[in-house]
């Protein structure tokens, strides 16, 4: 079986590129070293390699099932989670007076990342608890945190998010399970939910749902949605449990990937008898759940970076190993064929996945490592891991608190759709280097396909992305964020302007940086007067200034690698050569791409909207 994760390039992100070390200086972090982060690295991969990974293929080929009473599934997912909840990774980045590892969000991602990579399916469940216990944390009510966050973080409880209504889709807008008040503070729940992931099991005592419902006579739209913890038994004061709730499972979901994953249509308040509670203040949780959803869109980002990488290294290994042909100018059958990775071709696509896979693994970290910055910035004093965020002096030129969070808004579209498009697009190359063996189910790589398949719908299509992204994210106070962004890539364009290699490349992103100035000047206008015809491109200008933000994040890694060059080992220089080369072909063969990109959303092109729907 090919690895996870190739650790050298694990270790190089965190403490070459991200500077995971540097954390240790703030109080909140005191009692961790690089010896620690190590050894929770270590503990992750034993765990992943030993309890996820080998029940990958029997998950996708046993699904969960539903006998019209309770949910079946192979024993290995729930003797997984536990080792996982043992080991204390759902309270990892909490405190310790939580029972938590008060680690850096950094490293927690990191850990995560090694279960996804081995079972994406397995590790749907203590993805979506842990996001689903921060929401109760930071915006739940002190007996609300009581009840809720100890069993969450203990794994007892699992927990949920319930947005999706059958006849709203992504459209919240229009959902419609309402929540009547009830004397006693609570709310009734009444409604239908679909396509709500780990919704149904049996490998908690109980599973939190938090739930989006209107409150009767609340504003119209989002702006009165309301958010609720509707757990499947009810909680005692004490933490124990009472009765069930009138919550039901009316069946399960078939998808194409993430099979060991229940997906379920749920029913609540069938009886008239669904219990919920309000979270925060009424027609808030729209805001609230955010919180959540924009976790779970870096989350599934990173999820379809660690199938991409699992594809890579398979079609890696493979290509290492399989003797096929002979070089163009070997006419001679006698002679023997050649492993495939001596193909220029075969090298080209393992050179796409390197740096499709490998960028796209940056990226979601540095992400992580701008939550840190956000929460626990450098000059503060030790806080809890929702702190308020209060300006710090940064280490080592990270960003402030305030910028952190601008940084992160800005990009969580690119973390969440950017992997989800190309690591997608590199286990479609993992295939085709298998060739005809790679769509059978002998191999690997046909599952990883199908799994990752699902991350560009997961948590927000593209369009959607591309709507909040081009349509707020990049002009919101006067483009700030975009001010603030080309801010950052110009310090790595400055620095790589002083190596002789790479500053060409400098010259190069610092031109594409300028182009998406170029076209947000252009369309900023157009986005006041008419935002149709703006808009109707937005997933280009997604694809463009993903491109770009993927080319400063391989320069980024090309300066680090050319440092280790100068002063690493040895034996570390293939890795460094590997990295460069990858960086040169992302600035050769897509960057350019962007070019014709802008000339288009430029050109406001309205074939799309002129098209009539009866001529399709």
């Amino acid at each position: 079986m090919a690895g996870i994760i190739n650790r050298r390039d694990l270790d190089f992100q965190l403490f070459e590129v991200l500077d995971a070390e540097a954390l240790t200086q703030r109080p909140r972090y005191a009692e961790h070293s690089r010896e620690t982060f190590a050894a929770v690295l270590d503990t992750a991969t034993a765990i992943a390699e030993e309890k996820f990974a080998p029940h990958n293929r029997k998950a996708d080929e046993h699904e969960p099932t539903f006998d019209g009473r309770r949910v079946s599934m192979i024993p290995e997912v729930g003797e997984a989670l536990k080792a996982f909840c043992e080991a204390g990774f759902i309270a990892a980045a909490h405190d310790f007076e939580r029972g938590g590892m008060q680690l850096p969000v950094l490293l927690t991602q990191a850990a995560f990342s090694l279960f996804k990579g081995a079972n994406v399916g397995t590790a749907a469940y203590p993805f979506l608890t842990i996001a689903n216990a921060n929401v109760i944390h930071r915006f739940g009510s002190d007996a609300q945190r009581a009840k809720f966050l100890g069993p969450l973080l203990a794994g007892r409880f699992f927990g949920t998010m319930v947005l999706t209504e059958p006849q709203a889709g992504s459209s919240l807008s229009d959902i419609s399970t309402s929540a009547t008040p009830n004397a006693d503070g609570t709310y009734s729940i009444v409604g239908n939910k679909i396509f709500i992931s780990a919704g149904d099991h049996e490998l908690s005592e109980n599973i939190v749902h938090l739930v989006l419902a209107r409150i009767p006579g609340g504003p119209p739209g989002v702006k009165g949605i309301s958010l609720f913890i509707v757990p499947k038994f009810h909680v005692h004061g004490d933490g124990s449990l009472g009765t069930r709730n009138d919550v039901q499972l009316t069946g399960l979901i078939h998808k194409m990937g993430y099979r060991g994953t229940t997906s379920t249509m749920l029913s609540f308040g069938e009886k008239g008898e669904c219990i919920g509670e309000l979270v925060g203040e009424p027609h808030k949780g729209l805001n609230y759940m955010f919180h959540m959803m924009n976790e779970a869109r870096i989350g599934v980002g990173m999820g379809a970076v660690m199938l991409g990488y699992r594809g890579y290294l398979a079609s890696l290994d493979y290509a290492k190993e399989r003797p096929q042909g002979r070089a163009p100018t070997n006419k001679n059958p006698n002679e023997p064929q050649l492993k495939l990775i001596e193909h220029a071709d075969i090298r080209r696509m393992l050179l796409a996945q390197k740096a499709y896979v490998e960028a796209g693994y940056a990226l979601c970290l540095y992400c992580a490592r701008l939550v840190d910055e956000q929460r626990v910035p450098a000059g503060t004093q030790s806080a809890g891991a929702d702190a308020l965020c209060v300006p710090g002096t940064p280490l080592r030129g990270q960003v402030t608190a305030q910028e952190a969070g601008l940084l992160l808004d800005l990009l969580t579209p690119i973390a969440k759709s950017w992997p989800s498009q190309w690591c997608l697009e590199a286990n479609s190359l993992a295939i085709q280097i298998h060739g005809g063996y790679g769509y059978t189910r002998e191999y690997p790589v046909e599952q990883f396909y199908r799994d990752n398949r699902l991350n560009p719908i997961h948590e927000g299509t593209h369009g959607i992305q591309a709507l909040d992204l081009l349509g707020r994210k990049a002009v919101m106070d006067g483009g700030a964020a975009m001010k603030l962004f080309a801010r950052e890539a110009g310090k790595t364009v400055a620095e790589a302007h002083g190596d002789v290699e790479l500053a060409p490349y400098a010259g190069e992103l610092q031109a594409a940086l300028n182009e998406v100035a170029t076209t947000l000047q252009a369309l900023a206008p157009v986005l006041a007067a008419n935002p149709t015809l703006a808009l109707a491109n937005a997933v280009l200008f997604l694809e463009a200034f993903g491109h770009t933000v993927i080319a400063w994040i391989w320069l980024r890694q090309a300066l680090a690698a050319q440092r280790g060059l100068e002063n690493g080992i040895a034996a570390d220089a293939d890795f460094y050569r590997g990295k460069l080369a990858a960086c040169r072909w992302f600035y050769r063969w897509e960057l350019p791409k962007v070019r014709q990109w802008h000339e288009l959303l430029r050109s406001l092109d309205d074939t799309t909207l002129t098209m009539p729907p009866e001529s399709f």
